[in-house]
């Protein structure tokens, strides 16, 4: 009697009609949105210094493209997001490596990073401006200390998260330091540290924004400082807009390398 060979099926693929039917109700609902703004704005009769329509909305970004502004300072807050992300990322998963490895380095550094954790970065951002003069690195900094925790935790979660078990085949086949992370621990850990990531790129952020609120002259964050100086609501929400817009970008780009990835667990 053969034993029967277990066969893998990959999943199929999401029907179209799922996908455009997903897309409509995408779009209506942005519109809805719009239409209920519209109406709100309309019904109480709000000026534009308070709550502006869509439609100024709408007009201020259109002349902010005209005159470059807009690009200039996201552009900026854009390379101060993802400086943050690199050098936030890097050192935490650097240090949480070290860390799931070195239970007594665990011991000893984690008291003071939960302490760092505890001050807001909103109250450290001054001392930060005392400290540091050049802008860019304190906002490149800010961002990557936002981030910097959740990243922390997460690595160490999925380095701990590999089985003894297998550790131990691993080693018995002399596989290598270099080995055992490459070819065991990071994809095991790969899932946790890329939902990390996802936490990590949203986060970068409101790291950047904050660290322009407190002393910058360029920026999304300064531009929104700008305009409420100005009382010019319709360039806050275009400012607003586009940080959203930018943080969606960067999770739907982690979304992406997160289905590249990890095709191999959809397989199974």
């Amino acid at each position: 009697m053969t034993t029967p060979i277990p066969t893998f099926h990959l999943p199929s693929r999401e029907p179209r009609t799922l996908r455009l039917a997903r897309i409509i109700l995408g779009i209506v609902s942005v519109v809805l949105f719009l239409l209920l703004w519209e109406g709100l704005v309309r019904w109480q009769q709000y000026p534009p210094f308070i709550l502006p329509g869509p439609g100024d909305v709408w007009a201020k970004f259109l002349i902010t493209i005209q005159d470059g502004s807009l690009w200039r300072h996201a552009s900026v807050t854009l390379t101060e997001i993802l400086s943050g992300l690199l050098v936030g990322v890097s050192a935490a998963t650097l240090l949480g490596y070290l860390l799931a490895k070195s239970p007594l380095l665990d011991q000893l550094v984690s008291p003071y990073i939960v302490a760092l954790q505890a001050f807001p970065v909103v109250a450290l951002a001054p001392l930060l401006v005392i400290w540091i003069h050049e802008p860019l690195a304190r906002t490149i900094l800010i961002a990557a200390l936002v981030l910097f925790f959740p990243v922390l935790v997460n690595t160490i979660v999925g380095l701990r998260s590999v089985e003894p078990e297998l550790i131990a085949v691993m080693k018995s086949l002399q596989a290598t330091r270099w080995q055992l992370f490459t070819k065991l621990e990071l994809p095991f850990a790969l899932p946790v540290l890329l939902a990390g990531l996802k936490i990590g790129a949203t986060l970068a952020v409101i790291g950047a924004v904050i660290g322009e609120f407190v002393g910058a002259d360029r920026g999304l964050g300064f531009l929104i400082n700008l305009a409420q100086g100005l009382l010019d609501t319709p360039l806050m929400f275009v400012a607003l807009f586009t940080l959203v817009l930018i943080a969606l970008g960067l999770y739907s780009l982690v979304s992406l390398l997160e289905y590249r990835l990890l095709a191999w667990k959809r397989a199974q």
